[in-house]
Formats: structure tokens, sequence, C-alpha cells
């Protein structure tokens, strides 16, 4: 659909609820209130998922590390909602084994570990994707054979999931669209002012610059980090940073995940295609959103980290083909270190017809939703009571997943020509940064950003001098990614 007449459609009528954000949380929401026959209207200042939402360490998990700190509700619900992710949409839920490895005089002991992810199964909903068990010495070096072997007493095997989460995003809004909600990205929200019962929302196109007014019985702010700063909400958000690097798996290989500790802190190395991923950090962060990056002490971290538990790899930053960096938008709490912070979510109305969601992670997005769509439906006095998302598949036809995987096909011509015509992409970073992530896979070349931005040309009417720009746009983008270290 041409992006006019999407804003028409914003303009023409009024709508049940209105979702600012286009991440992850505010996808669920329009798609539970659009399938609870709510008229929904969703828009994001940004690309849809350019935030938090395409930056996470891509897992679908209760959270082992939780159990220690006592959060049994909190992995319960993770737990569950993973496995109904993993029924619900297949193509974006890849089971994966995690290795955590028990040394002699250091960390936690084996027979903790094992208690552990017993536990973790029974949370589940009493079976897991896989049982867990525990790993003798040989067994442990066998899936993870780069692994310091010094003092090493064993490792239990436990099962969460792999996704790939922008398109996720993506892939939800779709179903959203489906069920008739009117989306567009690249549009903010400037102010909003309650007249009666109708909120009179003004919203700016960033890409023409025009204005127009979106009216709606209700509001929903969906959109994570930025979320303090929306007009009327009621949020305060300790936001946490935390990066990844990718390197090729040459470098680093491993039959399954692994989970590496540093203090409190758990990090991940993940087997990812041809690529494995580590992180992620997790410290305080008081910048603006839109600016976080990953600076060269972050690489520093995560480098040293690694060289600890798999000395035989010899990282080094050279090796790192991407970074990616984002922010947790924590419920605030001042107290304790970022790690110690409650990932449980919050939905406030400070102001009738209002609601502010934060919190929670990527996994909870859906019962996130559902809960929100609860409120909007006894507030409007309308739409199904039932939400129907934990029962129907998010792509119910197997070919709307063609261009739809965890890890990163080839960015065909199709494929290029499929994100612009029905999942919005406006900009060459929309289509290799969150689309089909070849920025995060390939070394980026200078050759395949022409040509991608010459199959979005004709789509766009991108004049000559047009395509130039987007590709300098894109060249900024990367020199951002990747701090100076590498």
């Amino acid at each position: 659909m041409k992006r006019e007449t999407v804003f028409a459609q914003l303009t023409e009528e009024i709508f049940d609820t209105f979702v600012v954000g286009g991440g992850i949380v505010g996808a669920g929401v329009a798609r539970d209130a659009a399938m609870r026959g709510l008229r929904v209207a969703l828009v994001d200042r940004h690309d849809f998922a350019f935030g938090t939402s395409s930056r996470s360490s891509r897992l679908l998990h209760g959270g082992l590390r939780y159990l220690e700190q006592g959060r049994v509700r909190l992995v319960r619900e993770a737990s569950v909602e993973k496995m109904l992710l993993h029924k619900l949409a297949p193509h974006l839920a890849q089971p994966l084994g995690f290795v955590f490895p028990a040394y002699r005089g250091e960390g936690r002991p084996l027979w903790q570990l094992g208690i552990g992810v017993k536990l973790y199964d029974l949370l589940c909903g009493g079976r897991n994707l896989k049982p867990s068990r525990r790993l003798d010495v040989p067994a442990t070096q066998h899936l993870a054979p780069q692994l310091k072997i010094d003092q090493l007493v064993g490792a239990v095997l436990y099962y969460d999931g792999l996704t790939n989460d922008a398109r996720l995003v993506l892939d939800t809004l779709r179903a959203a669209t489906r069920h008739g909600a009117v989306v567009a990205n690249y549009t903010r929200l400037v102010d909003a002012a309650r007249r009666g019962d109708v909120w009179h929302c003004e919203i700016r196109d960033e890409l023409s610059g025009r204005t127009a007014t979106v009216r709606a019985r209700s509001v929903v702010n969906a959109t994570g980090p930025w979320a303090e700063a929306i007009p009327h909400s009621a949020v305060k958000l300790r936001l946490s940073k935390g990066i990844h690097i990718v390197v090729d798996r040459t470098r680093l290989a491993t039959r399954e995940a692994v989970v590496i500790t540093e203090g409190k802190r758990l990090l991940f190395v993940l087997p990812w295609g041809e690529r494995t991923i580590v992180g992620t950090t997790d410290t305080d962060y008081d910048g603006a959103p839109e600016a976080v990056r990953v600076q060269p002490e972050d690489v520093r971290y995560v480098l040293d980290t690694v060289a600890r538990f798999f000395p035989q790899a010899r990282l080094s930053t050279a090796d790192v083909i991407s970074s990616w960096a984002g922010l947790r938008p924590l419920v605030a709490n001042p107290d304790g270190t970022p790690s110690d912070v409650s990932r449980e979510h919050q939905i406030l109305s400070p102001e009738p017809g209002w609601w502010d969601i934060t919190g929670g992670k990527l996994t909870t997005y859906r019962l996130m939703a559902q809960q929100a769509g609860d409120h909007l439906v006894r507030f409007l006095g309308r739409g199904q009571s039932r939400s129907r998302t934990a029962d129907e598949p998010l792509l119910p036809d197997a070919r709307d997943a063609a261009f739809s995987s965890i890890v990163p096909g080839a960015c065909t011509r199709a494929a290029v020509e499929h994100y612009v015509r029905s999942e919005w992409a406006r900009n060459l970073d929309d289509v290799l940064v969150r689309r089909s992530s070849w920025h995060y896979y390939h070394c980026d070349t200078e050759e395949q950003a022409r040509r991608v931005a010459a199959w979005m040309a004709p789509l766009l009417n991108w004049s000559p001098e047009a395509v130039e720009d987007q590709i300098e746009r894109y060249h900024q983008l990367v020199d951002q990614s990747m701090p100076s270290c590498c």
C-alpha cells in the first residue's frame, strides 16, 4: 500500500486505539487489539524495530539466571511464552541447546546448575523444548571443543530458542495489518490532547514533513527507551545498555550455545549459521536512545571474557565482523546494578484512555500485548474480551515466511522488492540492517550497497542523487556501529 494512502487512512476515521511505537511490544499490541475487532493505528518515529527490538540477543528464553534471584513467576511467564512462540511462529523459533560449564573452585557448582535446569524444565509447563541433562567432561568438550578444560568438572545442557528479533516484529505487524491495523513507520507523534472522549494526536511524516491528526479513543505508549519523552507519559525508566559482537564461526566454533560468566553476568556464545554472536553486557546508560553506540571498552570487555573461557580461540578486535548496541527499557529502580533490576513489565494508565507499557523482554511481548488488550476492551466497552493471539499462528500461510528466517539468506532482488512492497522498507538501511540482517552477517561491501539501492530506486522513485544520499546514509550507519578499535 502506498504511503499516501496510509496517511489518508490515518486521518479519515476515529480509531479505537492508537499505538505509538513499532517495536515488538507495540506490534504485539496492534495485533492483539486488531484481532479483538478493534480499529487500530500504529506509528513509529523511526523504522519498525529500529531500537531495542532489532538489537537484542535474539533469544527466546525464560531467563535461567532469574531463578537464582528468586523471580520464579517471571521465569514461569517467560518460559510459557517461549513454548507458545515455538508453536505459533516455528519459522522464527529454533530450539537451541545451552552448555553451562562448571569449574572446580569458581562460579556455580555443578550440583546447583543441575537442580536449576531441572526446575527450569518444570517451569516450561513441565516439558521444555528438550529435557535438560548433565554432561561429563568429554561430552562437554564434544559440544564446545575450544572451551577451557582446566578445572572443568562437567556442564549442564538446557534448551531455549534462537529467533530473529527484527523479523519477529515485522511478521507481527504483517499479521496485525491482515486484521485491519493501519501502520506507518518514519512517523512521529508530536503532541496529543484529549477532547471529550477522543484523543487528538498530531503526527509528522519524517520523510516528507507533512503533518496530520490521528483521532483515537485510546492511546498506547509502547516506545521502549523513548517512553519517558512521549507527551502525557508517566513512565520512569532505567536504561541498560547491552552490546553484541559477531565473529566468523571458524574463529569461535561451538555445536551448541555456551554460557560464560563474569561475576553475576551471564554472556552467551551463540552459533548463528556461519557466524557466532557473543553478548551481552549490562551497564547503565543516560544518553539519547538513538545515540547508543558500541564503544571500544565494550568490545574489550566481551573479548576479555571470551578469552578466559576460550583461550585457544585467541580472538582480537580484528576478528569482529559486526556489532550492535541496544537499550533495555527497565522499570526504574535506583538500587543495585542493572543486572539486578527486574525484567518484569508494567502497564500504567495515568489519564483516561492513555496507557504506558514498558519493561518486560522480547520473549514476553505477546503476554504484555494481551494484558494491554484486556485493558483496552474494558475501557472501550467493545471488542472481544478474550485474546486469540495464543491460539492462532503468527503467519497461517507458510508461504508468508518465504523471506523471514533466523539466519540471513541471500539478499536477492526478489527479497528486496518484497521488503519495499510488503514490509514498509523506505531506506537502504531498512533492508540491509533490519529486514535481511546483511549488515550484521556479512562484511559490508560497496558493491552490495549499490546493488540493493539500485533495486530499491525504481520502487521508491529515487533519483540518482537520492541513491547516492542513501548509500552515504548507510555508510554513516556502518561507521557508527563499529567502534574505532575494530
